[in-house]
């Protein structure tokens, strides 16, 4: 899953996209260096982001959206708004991600059981303004896992079926270092929720707070090095900034297993 992010404050990319053209370009270039799926965000998530309007975030994904499904390039929305997925899924997106795992919003878990699209269910306590302050956890993985279960419950309830759910822990969103390395050693524990995983972990934090200081575009090595522990650990999805890079690794990584 490549990361096409068009808002001016994301983390990692934030500006680099500001045309509806610039950002198509550039979600059709990961689409031709082997991303399977391109995911859209027009509203930062990092650790206290303000919210977007409704038709601010409207205005810089829909275009982009249509431009790549145009294209044939499969689209997957990251949003935690009912009216941003509602929008998306008539401009040609096949996913939903929702870090707030269909939470944010009332009106979400409705508009993604009326469709046909997978679903992405996130992990995060609160939201990006407050989820930093509720990072506590007893035993993170079992707790984190345990969450999981009980939205993809509500969400068969609503009549989302199980074969469209994928789930995420959740890596960086109301979590410590010692939180994401448990996660990341832990992985292989959320298969038992019986749902396809992805995993998040492009530069994030947790790679200069274990290797040393580094500017988020310095931050490859530690991004490669989780990717090839999440195929260790037959993670379905991993989203990545580095779509080439990563997937010469996992080449590597896949010819070396035999």
């Amino acid at each position: 899953m490549g990361i096409l992010n068009v808002t001016p404050d994301s983390f990692s990319d934030g500006g680099r996209h500001g045309t509806a053209d610039g950002a198509i370009a550039a979600g059709l270039r990961m689409f031709e260096a082997g991303a399977a799926i391109v995911d859209v965000g027009g509203e930062s998530t990092r650790p206290g982001a303000p919210e977007v309007s409704l038709e601010e975030e409207l205005q810089r994904t829909i275009p982009v959206v249509e431009g790549l499904a145009r294209a044939g390039v499969p689209v997957s929305i990251d949003t935690m708004k009912a009216g941003v997925m509602r929008a998306a899924l008539a401009a040609g997106a096949g996913m939903l991600n929702d870090v707030s795992a269909l939470q944010a919003e009332a009106e979400s878990l409705a508009v993604a059981a009326g469709s046909k699209a997978q679903v992405v269910l996130m992990h995060m306590p609160g939201n990006p303004r407050t989820m930093q302050g509720l990072a506590a956890y007893d035993d993170v993985v079992g707790e984190v896992r345990a969450a999981l279960a009980a939205r993809i419950a509500v969400c068969e309830a609503a009549g989302l079926a199980r074969g469209r759910l994928i789930a995420d822990p959740g890596i960086g969103f109301g979590k410590g270092v010692g939180h994401n390395l448990a996660l990341l050693r832990g992985l292989e524990a959320f298969h038992a929720l019986g749902v396809p995983l992805l995993l998040g972990a492009s530069r994030k934090s947790v790679i200069p707070a274990v290797a040393g200081a580094a500017p988020v575009t310095d931050r490859l090595p530690g991004s490669l090095a989780i990717a090839l522990r999440g195929a260790e650990a037959g993670v379905a999805w991993l989203r990545v900034h580095d779509v080439a890079e990563t997937l010469q690794a996992l080449k590597l990584w896949e010819a070396m297993r035999g």
